[in-house]
């Protein structure tokens, strides 16, 4: 029951987990494969709305009621990674922690989760069977690039969706988590990099010089969190705001984001010797996947 729950609130809430305003670890690795350049937001959330619309098309052939994740607008589901240079998404969002809030307000009122818990004890283990299998789902692995092996079960109309955009869910699997566990590997030499570090430096002294002394945009971060548990909400925003908009100027100056970008490629790509293939079939099932939802679903406004 917990992972049928668990898959509830993961399947209805697919929107939220790429508006993060993490570290470089946080970050999606920028190789292009076979020739493919990187999916945009815009078209990433495209693929997740039209699983959820899969998902919701299936239940309801199984007799269930489903609710498609909440939307957030495109500007609202931007990605954010280590470093962002847009200084006015900042001045209106700040780090993004309205938006997250938001999120977890819908996390928590999660429409499919009270009519799961409505149903009555023989309907409700039907439903889980229906949604995902639940324990009787097959169990799919991943051998994780920092070492180590993940495994999902994978069943129901969560694999449905998934088969329909991806194709095989096992090789969709195994090419995801290889493309976005690549930042073990690949991030110490990043943040030694004598380019990258130049320009992190740069970005202090900036900083610095705008009364936030802070070694990195992490910590500035961190900072913003801080604030917001010692003060009260609207003024713990503002002091967010601001610092959130003197960190993406100073990156805007000092080339940040672009220079963290291109240096994250070059070390991805150091990768493709041993990881090209799942790159390359990460990139390739993307493509597939966002070919398929454009016949499904819209853009996001």
């Amino acid at each position: 029951m917990r992972r049928t729950i668990a898959a509830l609130v993961t399947a209805t809430a697919v929107a939220v987990t790429m508006t993060g305003c993490g570290s470089t670890q946080d970050a999606e690795p920028r190789a292009a494969g076979a020739g493919l350049a990187p999916l945009s937001d815009a078209e990433q959330w495209r693929i997740s709305d039209a699983q959820q619309r899969l998902i919701k098309e299936c239940m309801s052939r199984k007799g269930f009621r489903y609710w498609e994740a909440e939307r957030l607008s495109l500007e609202e589901s931007r990605t954010q990674g280590y470093v962002s240079d847009d200084v006015a998404w900042a001045r209106k969002h700040g780090y993004g922690s309205r938006i997250r809030a938001e999120q977890e307000r819908a996390r928590r009122a999660n429409p499919n989760a009270a009519y799961r818990q409505s149903l009555p004890g023989e309907r409700r283990k039907a439903y889980d069977e229906a949604l995902d299998e639940g324990v009787h789902a097959p169990v799919i692995s991943a051998e994780l690039p920092g070492g180590g092996t993940v495994r999902k079960r994978v069943g129901g109309c969560v694999a449905e969706a998934e088969r329909q955009l991806y194709g095989d869910p096992e090789t969709w699997f195994r090419a995801e988590k290889t493309a976005g566990s690549l930042q073990p590997v690949y991030v110490p030499r990043l943040m030694a990099d004598k380019t990258f570090s130049a320009a992190l430096a740069a970005w202090a002294r900036c900083m610095e010089r705008a009364g936030h002394p802070y070694k990195d945009p992490g910590a500035a971060r961190q900072a913003a969190l801080r604030q917001a548990l010692e003060t009260g909400p609207a003024e713990a925003f503002e002091t967010e705001r601001k610092l959130a908009v003197a960190d993406a100027t100073c990156a805007g100056e000092t080339r940040l984001r672009s220079i963290g970008t291109e240096r994250e490629t070059h070390y991805v790509n150091e990768l493709r010797g041993r990881y090209g293939k799942a790159l390359d079939t990460h990139a390739r099932l993307q493509q597939k996947a966002l070919t398929r939802a454009i016949g499904i679903v819209g853009p996001r406004a």
